[in-house]
C-alpha cells in the first residue's frame, strides 16, 4: 500500500525528510490559516458597520470554512496530478489578488463579505496542499510529527484574532484585507524559494478513479472523526470573537485577546497529538479526545456567566481539538498513503463541514432562542457519534492495515 522512501529518509525525524519543505510548508499554512478565518475577529467590527443579525453574522464566518472544504477536494486532486507545490503556488497567488481586490474596491454590504469568504476558501484549501507536501518526505513511522509540524500551521488564527481587531481600530477593516496581502506575498516568495516535492508521488490517475476511493467505508470514518476535531478547531476560531463580544459585552480587541489565546492553544497541541498518536495509537488517542472534548462542551453549553470559568472551557476544548486532529492525521498515513493526496482533500472537506455547521448553527441558535448554546450541545453530540465510530471500527483496522506490519501504531 505505501510507496518506497527514499533512502535519504530513514532515521532521526530531522534527518529523515526534507526540513527546507516542512519549513515552507508550515509557513504558507499558519499565514493561509491567518487569512482562512479572518472575517471571524473582525466580524462584531463589522456587524455593527453593516448592522448584520446574528444569523448573518454566524453565516459570514461560516463561508470560507464551506468554502475551503469544496476547495480541497479540487486541491487534493490536482496535488496527486500536478504536484502539491504548484497546486499551493496557484492557491496563494489567487488569494493574494482576491485580497488587494477587496480593499482596493472596498466591501460594503453582507453580500460582499461572502465573496470575500469565498475567495478565503482558497486559503483554507491550503491544507490539501501543505499536509502531503510535507507528508511525502516522511516514512510511516514520523508521519504523526511530519503531518503535526506542518499541521501547527493553524496556529496562523492566532495571528487574525490577535493583530486583526486592533489594525481594523487603527486603519479601518477593510484595509485589513489589504496589510494581511504583505505577509502573504513575503511567505510566497519563500515557498517558491525552499519548498520541493519528494520524488515519492504517486503516478497521476483520471480524475473518475478519486471517486472510487468513496467507496471505501474507512474513507468516509476519516472524514467524520476530522469534521468534529478540527471542524470544533476551526467553527470555533471563527466564532469565538462574536461569542465574547455577544455574551460579555467584550470590545473586539479584548475578544480577540481571549479568542487567541484558546486558538493558541489549539494549534499548539496538534503536534503533540500527533506525537503521541505515533506512541500509544491514534485510536486510543482519539477515544480520550472525544470524551473530553464531549464532556467539555456541555459545560459550555450551560452557558457559565463567569468570564474566566468560560475562557478556561474553551481553553481545554480547544486543546483537546487541536490534540485530536494531530491524532486522526497520524492515522490516515497508514491507511491511505498512495492516496494521501485525495485523502487530505476528503478528510478536509468533512473538516471544513464541521467547521461550517459550528459556526453557522451557533449563529442561527442564537437568533432563533436568543442563546448560541444549544450550538455547542448538539456538537457535543457529534463527538459522542465519532466515540461511537471508533469503537465500531478500531478492532477491524488493528487487524488489517499495513501499518500493523510495519510495526506502527494504530
Amino acid at each position: 500500500m505505501a510507496g518506497a522512501m527514499p533512502a535519504t529518509q530513514k532515521g532521526n525525524f530531522w534527518q529523515a525528510g526534507h526540513r527546507p519543505t516542512l519549513i515552507a510548508a508550515f509557513l504558507y499554512f499558519d499565514v493561509a490559516f491567518m487569512v482562512w478565518v479572518l472575517l471571524g475577529p473582525l466580524a462584531p467590527i463589522i456587524s455593527k458597520d453593516l448592522g448584520l443579525n446574528p444569523a448573518q453574522k454566524g453565516l459570514m464566518v461560516a463561508v470560507p470554512t464551506l468554502a475551503g472544504a469544496i476547495l480541497r477536494l479540487i486541491n487534493g486532486v490536482f496535488v496527486d496530478r500536478i504536484g502539491p507545490k504548484r497546486t499551493g503556488a496557484i492557491g496563494q497567488i489567487i488569494v493574494i489578488v482576491g485580497l488587494l481586490s477587496a480593499w482596493l474596491l472596498g466591501v460594503s454590504s453582507f453580500g460582499g463579505t461572502l465573496a470575500v469568504g469565498v475567495v478565503l476558501g482558497f486559503a483554507g484549501a491550503s491544507f490539501a496542499v501543505a499536509l502531503p507536501l510535507a507528508s511525502r518526505w516522511y516514512p510511516p513511522e514520523h508521519q504523526g510529527k511530519a503531518m503535526g509540524v506542518a499541521g501547527m500551521g493553524n496556529s496562523g488564527t492566532v495571528l487574525a484574532a490577535l493583530f486583526a481587531p486592533l489594525l481594523a481600530k487603527a486603519f479601518g477593516w477593510n484595509a485589513v484585507f489589504g496589510l494581511a496581502a504583505i505577509p502573504l506575498i513575503i511567505v510566497f516568495a519563500i515557498y517558491m524559494a525552499i519548498a520541493k516535492d519528494s520524488p515519492d508521488q504517486p503516478a497521476p490517475k483520471p480524475v473518475a478513479a478519486y471517486l472510487e476511493i468513496l467507496k471505501q467505508r474507512d474513507a468516509w470514518w476519516f472524514m467524520l472523526f476530522y469534521g468534529v476535531t478540527f471542524g470544533g478547531f476551526v467553527g470555533l476560531s471563527a466564532s469565538l470573537s462574536i461569542y465574547f463580544t455577544d455574551q460579555f459585552a467584550l470590545t473586539p480587541v479584548i475578544a480577540g485577546y481571549c479568542t487567541a489565546a484558546c486558538v493558541f492553544v489549539g494549534s499548539l497541541l496538534r503536534p503533540f497529538g500527533g506525537a503521541v498518536a505515533d506512541r500509544i495509537g491514534g485510536v486510543k488517542t482519539l477515544t480520550l479526545v472525544y470524551i473530553l472534548a464531549a464532556v467539555t462542551l456541555v459545560a459550555i453549553s450551560t452557558a457559565p456567566t463567569s468570564l474566566a470559568v468560560s475562557v478556561a472551557l474553551f481553553l481545554l476544548v480547544m486543546g483537546t481539538l487541536g490534540f485530536g486532529n494531530g491524532a486522526v492525521f497520524q492515522l490516515v498515513p497508514q491507511r491511505f498513503r498512495a492516496e494521501i493526496g485525495v485523502m487530505t482533500g476528503l478528510v478536509g472537506f468533512g473538516g471544513g463541514v464541521g467547521g461550517f455547521y459550528l459556526a453557522s448553527s451557533l449563529g442561527f441558535a442564537k437568533q432563533l432562542t436568543g442563546s448560541a448554546q444549544a450550538g455547542f450541545l448538539i456538537f457535543a453530540g457529534l463527538a459522542l457519534v465519532a466515540l461511537g465510530g471508533l469503537t465500531l471500527v478500531k478492532k477491524r483496522w488493528r487487524e488489517t492495515w499495513d501499518a500493523v506490519a510495519l510495526g506502527v501504531r494504530i
